[in-house]
């Protein structure tokens, strides 16, 4: 598949996205359910995932274990 091929084809579909959104934006009551969708969704990503934090103890363990392996392939490298 060409380049040409794939450029034409996302411009067939960003046409036609085009004409949906002019169509939705033109009945006020669509426009307005498809607005309340997205007000609904915006704060479910701005909490995003709560991060895991890692002991010290566990932090110690991998870092010796990545200085262990960082020994053995420049052991091996010589």
């Amino acid at each position: 598949m060409s380049i040409e091929t794939i450029l034409s084809q996302i411009d067939e579909e960003i046409a036609k996205l085009t004409q949906i959104r002019s169509l939705l934006a033109s009945t006020g009551i669509a426009a307005k359910k498809v607005t309340a969708l997205h007000a609904k969704k915006a704060p479910a990503k701005a909490k995003g995932k709560k991060r895991r934090t890692l002991s010290p103890e566990a932090r110690k363990r991998i870092a010796d274990a990545q200085r262990k392996r960082w020994a053995a392939q420049k052991a091996k490298a010589k």
